[in-house]
């Protein structure tokens, strides 16, 4: 009987991680990397210990203080949030680490939940720190022992990257062992590692560079590479692809019938020894890769260092484009138009009928914020008072899709829109500026932006979001909350209190559903010369609802409604424009919170029952 079991790629990952021995997790939420730390938070039996941290940066900090104590720990985060990272990894790659430490990064190819498609493989090429690409959800799991063992070898932290297709992705996993033997923790001070003085750095960076070969020889011999020579006369071409792209590619040189030589790769350094010995079978080679050509760009100097005069082509020639996820059917095109192949030969079974299905014309539904969503209440109050002609900065969340109610007019990066906010105001720019930014993201990193801002008198208004949780990452914990990663009671840092702290006067808070004081609080924030803080609080309506609080929901009176479409424009999803009896009505999303009742001048709206 088989002992597989249906995951999730980030349940996998999860699973290695308690198979590799990990004791500290911390890290920061972000799709599509969150579910890893929510797998492991709610294990009820646990002889690790995680956090969700504050930032990237202070996760990556808390992993490698474990690591340097001699425990296994890993680090989570998305590919933008390694740039807030970036600070700690490179300086990590000198100092390295005495218990094993696996820094895992979920990139996003075609920016399903991010701001940018950028590649980490460039970050471990950058850092000289190795880096796991695997192909499947089993190697993703798989790939986690072994990364700790790698790690500990060789004294330095390795980057694992799935990408969102094996984050998000379900497959059958065949469990494995887990490690029983966890060493106790002990802090060695050795100075001239762990001070990265100039003196020190210098002798750190000759012995990062010194074992480099050693760790591109380990990673040769790995089962994540995986070598096949096609040893007929003709033709004389080959495929290398790397991560999830080679099962696409395997599949698409199946699917063709082509007789090609092939290589997976899922190491990085990349297995020169195996590059050199494909390139002595070949006279052209299809790279393919999602996002950048790290690997294409290495075979090329392979070849050059090697005397090969096989032709190296990928995102070279436009075979395979540099932007987006791949496919099959994109490999299939890639290395039919690589290698001139015309028809294709079907094999049987390999291949799905899609007559028709590009025929089917989907209605457009723009992301648009939940029925009841608080972020909402806020916007329409803070439009009515600032206008259309001011400046609206925003920020990574839930309220970035404020861009459909024309008060979102920048989103960068966490924590940024207080500081561009600034920026715009001390270039000159006379309009009223009112930016927003989510809790979690505040205490991110907003809070340095918001004392710069203080500091620097920069004449703008700071509005928090605050609905007490992480929402847009799945709901996870933050520390204005109370609660930890695993549930225990802490404190609960408060916003108000910590805005003064930070040097605020004006810091107003506001109940975000009551649209009329929200308003006023408004208008005082504008008058006032200097930053002005208001903190709108109303719970997230999803998470309400599972805690069971539930509200009652609101009704249109038709007589009484004038089809003025006042509450429409408003872009609740639970109202409706009956438009042949020319009334609103609301649906039974509705989830009670009463604004479309505070906007109507009729008193067409009232809660049910009343």
């Amino acid at each position: 009987m088989s002992t597989c079991e249906y995951m999730l790629g980030n349940v996998a990952i999860a699973r290695g991680i308690v198979e590799g021995g990990a004791q500290v997790i911390s890290g920061y939420p972000g799709t599509p990397s969150s579910e890893i730390i929510d797998t492991l938070s709610k294990m009820n039996e646990r002889n690790f210990y995680v956090e969700w941290s504050v930032n990237e940066k202070v996760a990556m900090e808390v992993a490698a203080g474990a690591a340097w104590a001699g425990v296994r720990s890993v680090v989570i985060m998305k590919h933008v949030g390694l740039n807030v990272a970036a600070d700690p990894l490179m300086t990590l790659a000198y100092t390295g680490v005495k218990g094993g430490m696996v820094i895992i990064v979920a990139d996003d190819p075609l920016c399903h939940s991010s701001q940018n498609e950028q590649d980490s493989r460039k970050y471990a090429d950058f850092s000289l720190i190795p880096c796991l690409d695997p192909s499947t959800i089993q190697e993703a799991k798989d790939m986690i022992p072994y990364a700790f063992e790698l790690s500990e070898k060789f004294g330095i932290p390795v980057i694992f990257r799935p990408t969102t297709r094996i984050s998000h992705g379900k497959s059958d996993v065949e469990p494995g062992e887990v490690v029983e033997n966890r060493p106790a923790a002990h802090f060695e001070k050795l100075l001239d590692r762990w001070v990265m003085l100039p003196k020190n750095a210098r002798v750190r960076h000759l012995h990062l560079l010194g074992i480099q070969d050693d760790i591109t020889k380990e990673l040769e011999n790995s089962q994540w590479n995986e070598l096949t020579i096609n040893n007929d006369p003709q033709p004389k071409i080959g495929v290398i692809a790397s991560g999830i792209a080679s099962m696409y590619a395997k599949e698409a040189i199946l699917n063709l019938g082509v007789n090609a030589s092939f290589l997976k790769i899922g190491t990085y350094p990349v297995p020169k020894g195996l590059i050199g010995i494909f390139l002595e079978h070949v006279d052209t080679v299809l790279v393919i890769e999602e996002l950048e050509p790290v690997v294409e760009d290495r075979v090329r100097i392979i070849a050059n260092e090697t005397g090969s005069d096989a032709k190296v082509i990928g995102k070279a020639g436009n075979f395979v484009p540099r932007i987006g996820e791949l496919n099959v059917e994109l490999c299939e095109n890639a290395i039919a138009n690589a290698f001139g192949i015309q028809e294709k030969t079907k094999f049987a079974g390999s291949t799905v009928d899609m007559t028709g299905i590009n025929d089917i014309e989907l209605p457009q539904r723009p992301p648009a914020m939940c029925p009841g969503c608080s972020h909402r209440a806020v916007y329409h109050a803070m439009k009515k008072v600032f206008g259309a002609d001011a400046v609206y900065p925003s920020d990574i969340g839930c309220y970035t899709l404020g861009v459909q109610n024309g008060t979102v007019e920048t989103t960068l990066c966490m924590g940024s829109s207080i500081t561009l906010a600034s920026g715009i105001y001390h270039a000159g720019e006379s309009r009223p500026i009112c930016c927003s930014i989510g809790d979690s993201t505040f205490f991110h990193t907003g809070m340095n932006g918001l004392m710069n801002a203080v500091y620097n008198k920069a004449n703008i208004t700071v509005t928090i979001l605050d609905n007490r949780v992480t929402a847009m990452t799945g709901h996870q914990p933050n520390p204005g909350m109370g609660k930890t990663a695993t549930g225990d009671t802490t404190v609960d840092i408060s916003i108000e209190n910590l805005c003064r702290s930070l040097g605020a006067e004006f810091v107003e808070v506001v109940d975000a559903y009551d649209r009329k004081a929200t308003v006023k609080a408004f208008r005082r924030a504008k008058e006032y010369a200097g930053t002005s803080v208001i903190i709108a609080e109303q719970a997230c309506v999803i998470d309400a609802r599972r805690a069971g609080i539930r509200l009652k929901p609101y009704v249109i009176d038709v007589e009484k409604c004038t089809g003025c479409k006042q509450c429409i424009k408003f872009g609740c999803p639970a109202i409706e424009f009956d438009a042949e009896n020319k009334h609103a009505k609301i649906t039974a999303l509705c989830t009670g919170c009463g604004v479309c009742a505070q906007i109507c001048k009729f008193y067409a709206i009232s809660e049910v029952g009343l």
